[in-house]
């Protein structure tokens, strides 16, 4: 029987390969995910902007094929809302569709809030003109946030790209240099970042959230599932 553990909708900006093969691979089995796709392809704030009206349109088709939950991924066009923003729009959305609805904003509270991270270092593929607004949403719901630095200069489209190794480099020197903090997070599903988050862990003595890996922790915990994954941090391995 397909989906006896649960049906999660996915709603994700991009057409970008990696995030969705990720999800999926590190849920349990038993469990069915049905994708569906807003389109972003520039990564633009006035596309961020545009993209939530999308979004709500593949809630309600998600919604009619009876999903247990609705994920919506991508962060941005919630965080440049600020973060008062991420509960109306959750609440709104549920008493519309009538299915539970989770924001890849708030697995990301959740996860810090479960691994006790209040001072948080952030590092992100993004320019400069959005990380202080990304701060500025983790700011309003009460975290220290001590750097939010974009490290990357590929291009929106070739994130994918961008080596593990380089990931953790750049972590590193950020969280280094900006004093440290009770954790680190690594925004954006974009890049493959995963496979830094061991070696960061063990490393700096802290733990590390990033889109991919809180996702799978607050899709488990909603559906009333527990069941552990190793080698990606201790967000999967613990399960808190």
């Amino acid at each position: 029987m397909y989906g006896w553990r649960g049906i999660v909708g996915l709603v994700k900006p991009t057409y970008r390969a990696g995030s969705l093969d990720r999800f999926i691979r590190l849920m349990p089995d038993g469990v069915c995910v049905i994708p569906r796709y807003v389109g972003v392809s520039s990564g633009t704030e006035k596309e961020f902007q545009e993209a939530l009206k999308i979004g709500e349109e593949r809630v309600a088709e998600l919604a009619r094929l009876r999903v247990d939950l609705i994920l919506i991924q991508g962060v941005p066009p919630i965080m440049l809302r600020g973060y008062a923003f991420d509960a109306e729009l959750r609440k709104s959305l549920e008493e519309k569709y009538h299915v539970p609805v989770l924001t890849a904003t708030m697995t990301q509270i959740e996860a810090f809030n479960a691994l006790k991270i209040r001072r948080l270092v952030g590092i992100t593929y993004f320019k400069d003109d959005l990380n202080p607004k990304f701060s500025k949403f983790f700011e309003e719901g009460g975290f220290e946030v001590a750097a939010m630095k974009g490290c990357s200069d590929v291009p929106f489209s070739d994130l994918g790209k961008i080596p593990a190794e380089e990931i953790y480099v750049n972590a590193k020197k950020v969280f280094v240099e900006s004093g440290g903090g009770d954790g680190i997070y690594l925004l954006g599903a974009g890049w493959d970042c995963l496979p830094a988050i061991e070696p960061l862990e063990r490393d700096l003595g802290v733990p590390v959230v990033s889109n991919v890996n809180a996702d799978v922790w607050a899709a488990q915990k909603r559906l009333h599932i527990r069941e552990p994954v190793q080698g990606f941090g201790r967000l999967l391995a613990e399960m808190p």
